[in-house]
Protein backbone atom coordinates (compact mmCIF):
# COMPACT_ATOMS: atom_id res chain seq x y z
CA UNK A 1 0.00 0.00 0.00
CA UNK A 2 0.97 3.34 -0.93
CA UNK A 3 1.92 5.83 2.01
CA UNK A 4 -0.77 8.31 3.17
CA UNK A 5 -0.65 11.23 5.10
CA UNK A 6 -2.99 11.71 8.03
CA UNK A 7 -6.66 12.20 8.03
CA UNK A 8 -7.80 15.42 8.25
CA UNK A 9 -11.04 14.10 10.44
CA UNK A 10 -10.32 12.09 13.00
CA UNK A 11 -13.49 9.63 12.78
CA UNK A 12 -13.47 8.68 16.39
CA UNK A 13 -13.72 11.96 18.08
CA UNK A 14 -16.17 12.60 15.54
CA UNK A 15 -18.33 9.42 16.39
CA UNK A 16 -18.62 9.88 19.97
CA UNK A 17 -19.32 13.96 19.25
CA UNK A 18 -22.11 12.57 17.63
CA UNK A 19 -23.52 9.83 20.42
CA UNK A 20 -23.35 12.63 22.95
CA UNK A 21 -25.12 14.64 20.92
CA UNK A 22 -27.87 12.16 20.60
CA UNK A 23 -27.93 11.22 24.23
CA UNK A 24 -27.24 8.19 23.90
CA UNK A 25 -24.59 5.01 25.05
CA UNK A 26 -22.69 4.06 21.72
CA UNK A 27 -22.12 0.41 20.42
CA UNK A 28 -18.85 -0.77 19.80
CA UNK A 29 -18.82 -4.33 17.97
CA UNK A 30 -15.99 -6.94 17.81
CA UNK A 31 -15.69 -9.30 14.91
CA UNK A 32 -12.94 -11.98 14.10
CA UNK A 33 -11.67 -11.40 10.54
CA UNK A 34 -11.89 -14.36 8.65
CA UNK A 35 -14.39 -15.90 10.60
CA UNK A 36 -16.63 -17.70 10.04
CA UNK A 37 -15.58 -17.62 6.60
CA UNK A 38 -12.86 -15.77 4.89
CA UNK A 39 -14.58 -13.01 3.28
CA UNK A 40 -17.21 -13.09 6.20
CA UNK A 41 -16.55 -8.93 7.03
CA UNK A 42 -16.79 -7.55 3.82
CA UNK A 43 -20.66 -8.75 3.97
CA UNK A 44 -21.07 -8.61 7.63
CA UNK A 45 -19.76 -5.41 8.67
CA UNK A 46 -21.95 -3.17 6.50
CA UNK A 47 -24.69 -4.98 7.91
CA UNK A 48 -23.25 -3.98 11.41
CA UNK A 49 -23.16 -0.60 10.50
CA UNK A 50 -26.82 -0.04 9.23
CA UNK A 51 -27.87 -2.26 12.52
CA UNK A 52 -27.20 0.35 14.31
CA UNK A 53 -23.09 -0.08 15.31
CA UNK A 54 -21.17 3.24 15.88
CA UNK A 55 -17.18 1.70 15.78
CA UNK A 56 -16.08 -1.40 14.63
CA UNK A 57 -13.35 -3.52 15.90
CA UNK A 58 -11.53 -5.92 13.13
CA UNK A 59 -10.25 -9.01 15.69
CA UNK A 60 -6.67 -9.87 14.00
CA UNK A 61 -6.05 -13.55 14.18
CA UNK A 62 -3.72 -15.01 16.21
CA UNK A 63 -2.41 -18.35 17.45
CA UNK A 64 -2.31 -17.77 21.26
CA UNK A 65 -5.29 -14.92 22.35
CA UNK A 66 -4.51 -15.36 25.69
CA UNK A 67 -7.23 -13.32 26.61
CA UNK A 68 -9.88 -14.56 24.80
CA UNK A 69 -12.75 -16.75 25.72
CA UNK A 70 -13.83 -20.14 24.21
CA UNK A 71 -15.59 -17.97 21.57
CA UNK A 72 -13.17 -15.63 20.50
CA UNK A 73 -10.33 -18.04 20.43
CA UNK A 74 -12.14 -20.88 18.19
CA UNK A 75 -13.02 -17.62 15.96
CA UNK A 76 -9.60 -17.09 15.64
CA UNK A 77 -8.50 -20.40 15.30
CA UNK A 78 -10.73 -20.87 12.48
CA UNK A 79 -9.65 -17.96 10.89
CA UNK A 80 -6.49 -18.88 10.77
CA UNK A 81 -7.53 -22.04 9.53
CA UNK A 82 -8.98 -19.80 6.69
CA UNK A 83 -5.67 -18.14 5.74
CA UNK A 84 -6.48 -15.26 7.06
CA UNK A 85 -3.13 -12.85 7.71
CA UNK A 86 -2.45 -9.32 8.78
CA UNK A 87 -2.35 -7.94 5.22
CA UNK A 88 -5.64 -9.53 4.68
CA UNK A 89 -7.06 -7.42 7.82
CA UNK A 90 -6.01 -4.40 6.16
CA UNK A 91 -6.91 -4.97 3.16
CA UNK A 92 -10.77 -5.62 4.86
CA UNK A 93 -10.28 -1.92 6.41
CA UNK A 94 -9.29 -0.61 3.50
CA UNK A 95 -12.10 -2.20 1.57
CA UNK A 96 -14.25 -1.78 3.90
CA UNK A 97 -14.47 2.29 4.39
CA UNK A 98 -15.93 2.59 1.18
CA UNK A 99 -19.44 0.91 2.22
CA UNK A 100 -19.15 2.25 5.94
CA UNK A 101 -18.55 5.91 5.67
CA UNK A 102 -16.87 7.64 8.71
CA UNK A 103 -17.72 4.78 10.79
CA UNK A 104 -14.40 3.87 13.06
CA UNK A 105 -12.32 0.87 12.39
CA UNK A 106 -10.06 -0.12 14.87
CA UNK A 107 -7.76 -3.49 14.18
CA UNK A 108 -7.88 -5.68 17.55
CA UNK A 109 -4.81 -7.99 18.33
CA UNK A 110 -1.73 -8.92 19.64
CA UNK A 111 1.59 -7.49 19.54
CA UNK A 112 3.95 -10.27 18.25
CA UNK A 113 1.83 -9.62 14.93
CA UNK A 114 2.32 -5.90 14.26
CA UNK A 115 6.17 -6.15 15.50
CA UNK A 116 6.72 -9.07 12.95
CA UNK A 117 5.02 -7.11 10.26
CA UNK A 118 7.62 -4.37 10.91
CA UNK A 119 6.30 -1.38 13.17
CA UNK A 120 6.96 1.54 10.47
CA UNK A 121 5.60 -0.32 7.50
CA UNK A 122 2.62 -1.58 9.78
CA UNK A 123 1.62 2.21 10.68
CA UNK A 124 1.99 3.10 7.00
CA UNK A 125 -0.20 0.09 5.81
CA UNK A 126 -2.62 1.19 8.74
CA UNK A 127 -2.98 4.66 7.23
CA UNK A 128 -3.18 3.53 4.10
CA UNK A 129 -6.17 0.94 4.80
CA UNK A 130 -8.18 4.07 6.89
CA UNK A 131 -7.59 2.15 10.37
CA UNK A 132 -8.43 4.66 12.92
CA UNK A 133 -7.24 3.06 15.98
CA UNK A 134 -5.43 -0.23 17.49
CA UNK A 135 -6.06 -1.89 20.12
CA UNK A 136 -3.17 -4.14 21.47
CA UNK A 137 -4.02 -6.82 23.97
CA UNK A 138 -0.88 -7.54 25.38
CA UNK A 139 1.16 -3.90 25.11
CA UNK A 140 1.60 -2.09 28.34
CA UNK A 141 1.94 1.45 27.99
CA UNK A 142 5.05 1.65 29.01
CA UNK A 143 6.59 -0.59 26.29
CA UNK A 144 4.10 1.47 23.67
CA UNK A 145 6.32 4.49 22.95
CA UNK A 146 8.56 2.84 19.49
CA UNK A 147 4.74 2.25 18.02
CA UNK A 148 3.18 5.21 19.24
CA UNK A 149 6.23 6.70 17.57
CA UNK A 150 5.42 6.02 13.93
CA UNK A 151 1.27 5.85 14.27
CA UNK A 152 1.75 9.65 15.33
CA UNK A 153 2.67 11.02 12.18
CA UNK A 154 -1.03 9.41 10.47
CA UNK A 155 -3.32 10.29 13.13
CA UNK A 156 -3.90 6.19 14.33
CA UNK A 157 -4.73 6.34 17.81
CA UNK A 158 -3.59 3.58 20.38
CA UNK A 159 -6.69 2.90 22.12
CA UNK A 160 -5.78 2.25 25.84
CA UNK A 161 -7.02 -1.01 27.42
CA UNK A 162 -7.49 -1.00 31.13
CA UNK A 163 -8.76 -3.50 33.91
CA UNK A 164 -10.27 -3.11 37.32
CA UNK A 165 -6.66 -4.21 38.58
CA UNK A 166 -4.75 -1.52 36.27
CA UNK A 167 -3.25 1.25 38.98
CA UNK A 168 -3.79 5.17 38.86
CA UNK A 169 0.08 5.61 37.84
CA UNK A 170 -1.20 3.01 35.12
CA UNK A 171 -4.39 4.60 34.34
CA UNK A 172 -2.21 7.69 34.01
CA UNK A 173 0.89 6.76 31.86
CA UNK A 174 -2.28 4.62 29.23
CA UNK A 175 -4.20 7.37 28.55
CA UNK A 176 -1.32 10.07 28.56
CA UNK A 177 0.53 7.88 25.72
CA UNK A 178 -2.87 6.48 24.30
CA UNK A 179 -5.96 8.12 22.28
CA UNK A 180 -9.41 7.85 20.51
CA UNK A 181 -11.00 6.42 23.45
CA UNK A 182 -10.23 4.03 26.77
CA UNK A 183 -11.41 0.73 26.62
CA UNK A 184 -12.19 -0.51 29.97
CA UNK A 185 -12.52 -4.45 30.64
CA UNK A 186 -15.48 -5.16 33.04
CA UNK A 187 -13.38 -7.97 34.64
CA UNK A 188 -10.11 -9.43 35.22
CA UNK A 189 -10.56 -12.72 32.94
CA UNK A 190 -11.13 -13.25 29.72
CA UNK A 191 -13.37 -12.60 26.85
CA UNK A 192 -16.94 -13.66 27.16
CA UNK A 193 -21.11 -13.09 27.24
CA UNK A 194 -22.04 -12.34 30.76
CA UNK A 195 -25.28 -12.40 32.95
CA UNK A 196 -25.01 -9.13 34.26
CA UNK A 197 -21.98 -5.81 34.02
CA UNK A 198 -19.56 -6.23 36.96
CA UNK A 199 -19.76 -3.22 39.28
CA UNK A 200 -16.05 -3.46 39.14
CA UNK A 201 -15.86 -2.46 35.70
CA UNK A 202 -18.38 0.29 36.60
CA UNK A 203 -16.18 1.33 39.47
CA UNK A 204 -13.00 1.56 36.62
CA UNK A 205 -14.81 4.13 34.42
CA UNK A 206 -14.98 6.66 37.36
CA UNK A 207 -11.80 6.01 38.24
CA UNK A 208 -10.75 6.50 34.93
CA UNK A 209 -12.65 10.06 34.95
CA UNK A 210 -10.02 11.68 37.23
CA UNK A 211 -7.22 10.80 34.37
CA UNK A 212 -8.67 11.96 31.35
CA UNK A 213 -11.30 13.37 28.86
CA UNK A 214 -11.28 11.05 25.95
CA UNK A 215 -14.24 9.07 25.80
CA UNK A 216 -14.67 5.69 27.64
CA UNK A 217 -16.35 2.47 26.75
CA UNK A 218 -16.76 -0.99 28.37
CA UNK A 219 -16.65 -3.86 27.42
CA UNK A 220 -15.92 -8.19 28.37
CA UNK A 221 -19.32 -9.63 29.08
CA UNK A 222 -21.82 -7.01 27.32
CA UNK A 223 -24.41 -9.33 26.03
CA UNK A 224 -27.97 -7.74 26.01
CA UNK A 225 -29.34 -4.23 25.25
CA UNK A 226 -30.27 -3.70 29.60
CA UNK A 227 -26.79 -4.07 29.61
CA UNK A 228 -26.13 -1.42 27.28
CA UNK A 229 -27.93 1.12 28.94
CA UNK A 230 -26.65 0.34 32.57
CA UNK A 231 -23.02 1.06 30.75
CA UNK A 232 -24.26 4.14 29.43
CA UNK A 233 -25.32 5.86 32.73
CA UNK A 234 -21.78 5.97 33.30
CA UNK A 235 -19.96 5.77 30.42
CA UNK A 236 -20.11 6.30 26.62
CA UNK A 237 -20.26 3.05 24.91
CA UNK A 238 -20.70 -0.48 25.10
CA UNK A 239 -18.51 -3.14 23.52
CA UNK A 240 -19.73 -6.32 22.25
CA UNK A 241 -17.55 -9.49 21.21
CA UNK A 242 -18.63 -12.60 22.23
CA UNK A 243 -22.16 -12.77 21.54
CA UNK A 244 -22.38 -11.11 18.33
CA UNK A 245 -18.91 -13.91 17.25
CA UNK A 246 -21.49 -16.40 18.75
CA UNK A 247 -24.17 -15.33 16.67
CA UNK A 248 -22.09 -15.05 13.46
CA UNK A 249 -20.84 -18.15 13.46
CA UNK A 250 -24.28 -20.22 15.21
CA UNK A 251 -25.60 -21.23 11.71
CA UNK A 252 -25.13 -21.33 8.12
CA UNK A 253 -22.78 -19.22 6.20
CA UNK A 254 -24.70 -17.33 3.90
CA UNK A 255 -27.03 -16.23 6.88
CA UNK A 256 -24.39 -14.60 9.63
CA UNK A 257 -24.97 -11.07 8.06
CA UNK A 258 -28.22 -11.40 8.89
CA UNK A 259 -27.70 -13.38 12.03
CA UNK A 260 -25.17 -10.50 13.06
CA UNK A 261 -27.15 -7.48 12.40
CA UNK A 262 -30.31 -8.83 14.14
CA UNK A 263 -27.99 -9.18 17.45
CA UNK A 264 -26.79 -5.94 17.33
CA UNK A 265 -30.11 -4.02 16.09
CA UNK A 266 -31.22 -5.46 19.64
CA UNK A 267 -28.17 -4.21 21.28
CA UNK A 268 -29.07 -0.75 19.84
CA UNK A 269 -32.60 -0.67 20.84
CA UNK A 270 -33.72 -0.73 17.29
Amino acid sequence: MATQPATTTDRIAAKFASIKSEGRPGLVVFVTVGHPYREAALEVVPRLVAAGADAIELGVPFSDPIGEGPVIQQSSYLALQNGVTLRDCLDTAANLRPEIGDTPLILMGYYNTFLTYGLERFAADCAAATVDGLIIVDLPSSEAHALVAQLAPYGVHLVPLLAPTSTDESIANSVNIGGGFVYCTSVTGITGARSEVSERGLDLVDRVRQHTDLPLAIGFGISRREHVLEVGKRADAAVVGSALVRALGDGSDDGAAERGAQVVAELAGR
